[in-house]
């Protein structure tokens, strides 16, 4: 069975078109395979679809031979539970996002969604609870509040179950810190799309939190990123597509997927002087240490 969620990558010859709203090219295959830590294989960016095999056999024939598949509600979660069955390519993290939470608090939903999410953490492919945490862009008021404590909780849940916590921190550095330090953090704390500069870095170099990094780090406005990269613990760093956002330059504004982690992974290694097959390397084996083995 092949669900058909996912957009395709690669269009046969005389139908790609060159268009901004197409995929763009493949790049070149990376000369160590990593894992792309973070995408929604259930949001598609563009057409056609296919099914979650075609997309990690795109992925996989650049070097990218493993993804973290993310829910953000419960019907992403649920996907995700059926997904990691059908693909050993794939591991799941389930959640209720930050902005999500509110709504399910409004209308007297959240405890229960957090019950089933607690239940389908309980599959032995699903590695992680996120993406949680606090998002101070899309959320205000007392919306705020229904955030915090859907977040504790899902740290609560994580620390119980003994996952990986994947954060979704956007404009809440100092906020999402506190919390964690207050609730006490999970073993394992992963930063999805790490958007905090050198002071952010060096917290996560000191709480020994892993720091994931995506197309954003090659952006024009990034400068904060590339700081932040500059001196992060290379233990701590992961690299992610959040796809089908965050297109990489210089294809930014057209759709995602994990085939593209290599153009994330090369602006790496360029920022950071790495070799690039030293860093691949070293991104795998981070990777695994956060979420187990794929095999």
């Amino acid at each position: 069975m092949d669900i058909p969620v996912t957009p395709l990558p690669f269009r046969a010859p005389g139908t790609d078109g060159t268009g901004r709203h197409g995929y763009p090219p493949a790049p070149a295959p990376l000369p160590v395979p990593v894992m792309d830590n973070h995408t929604h294989l259930d949001f598609p960016g563009a057409e056609p679809t296919v099914g979650i095999k075609a997309a990690l056999d795109a992925a996989e024939a650049v070097g990218v031979r493993g993804a973290v598949q993310v829910g953000c509600d419960l019907k992403s979660s649920r996907f995700t539970v059926q997904a990691v069955d059908l693909d050993p390519r794939l591991l799941g993290a389930v959640a209720i996002h930050p902005n999500d939470a509110p709504e399910y608090a409004a209308r007297g939903e959240l405890e229960d969604a957090l019950t089933e999410i607690e239940a389908l953490a309980s599959h032995p492919r699903i590695r992680a609870i996120g993406e949680t945490g606090l998002d101070f862009f899309r959320t205000e008021g007392e919306g705020l509040a229904h955030q915090r404590y859907s977040f504790r909780r899902h740290i609560d849940i994580a620390k119980r179950l003994g996952l990986t916590l994947q954060i979704h921190d956007r404009d809440a550095h100092d906020d999402v810190v506190q919390v964690l330090r207050e609730e006490g953090a999970p073993e394992r704390v992963v930063f999805h799309c790490f958007s905090g500069g050198e002071e952010l870095a060096r917290t996560c170099n000191q709480e020994g939190w892993y720091m994931s990094f995506a197309g954003t780090l090659t952006f024009k406005n990034a400068s904060d990123l590339r700081s932040a990269l500059a001196i992060a613990v290379p233990e701590r760093i992961l690299v992610e597509t959040d796809a089908p956002f965050l297109t990489p330059h210089p294809h930014r504004g057209r759709p995602n997927a994990s085939y593209m982690v290599p153009y994330t992974v090369r602006a790496m290694a360029d920022l950071t002087g790495a070799e690039l097959s030293a860093l691949c390397a070293q991104i795998a084996g981070n990777t695994v240490q956060a979420y187990g083995s794929w095999d």
